[in-house]
């Protein structure tokens, strides 16, 4: 369960919009033992240990990297707006039965699954030779609960959606898979959909 909540934070981590902040061994599996004031700490504790570097979450973290960095969509310099713009909205957050959340869903205490739509056609800016941004549409499913949710993806904007890693797997999928209008998400984890 440890490791797929390492999963789970750093896929948050690194889709989220701004900068992604870590500190030094988080990438290899490090811990502090709970300890967020290690600074002055000159002993195992704060020390990173190479010889026992997680390599699997390694290869997740450069696959996240990979995948920030190729993708404009996950490093917009503006701020969303959550409305309509070149005919559709540039995020959209939903719950799992595809439809749209409203102010009420926001403040429902028994929910614990969301996901949230970037529009990678809807991103202000230009590019280094002067082109309009433009990206691949990415949906982020993220599911808090213990059990597995039922998610029927959004159908106003399209697909077929690829599944490009699901956290409750050691690895991203080697090759994207497209998936049914309809998947099931495992407890506690996040799923990383790109639209084809």
């Amino acid at each position: 369960m440890r490791a797929k909540q390492e999963r789970n934070c750093l896929t948050t981590l690194f889709l989220a919009q701004g900068v992604p902040m870590l500190l030094m061994g988080d990438e290899l599996g490090r811990t502090q033992k709970g300890n967020n004031n290690a600074y002055c700490q000159d002993n195992e504790l704060s020390w990173v240990n190479w010889d026992q570097v997680d390599g699997e979450l390694l290869e997740v973290m450069r696959w996240l990297i990979g995948l920030r960095r190729n993708h404009p969509v996950f490093r917009r310099r503006r701020w969303f707006q959550g409305r309509p713009i070149r005919g559709t909205v540039d995020i959209g957050w939903f719950k799992p039965s595809g439809k749209l959340m409203t102010d009420k869903d926001w403040v429902a205490g028994h929910e614990r699954s969301l996901g949230v739509f970037l529009n990678g056609g809807a991103i202000p800016g230009h590019d280094e030779r002067g082109q309009p941004l433009s990206d691949d549409s990415f949906l982020l499913v993220f599911n808090a609960h213990s059990r597995e949710v039922k998610w029927t993806l959004p159908k106003q904007y399209g697909g077929p959606w690829k599944l490009l890693y699901d956290t409750e797997r050691l690895q991203p999928e080697p090759e994207a898979r497209t998936v049914s209008d309809v998947v099931r998400t495992a407890g506690r984890s996040v799923l990383v959909l790109q639209r084809s």
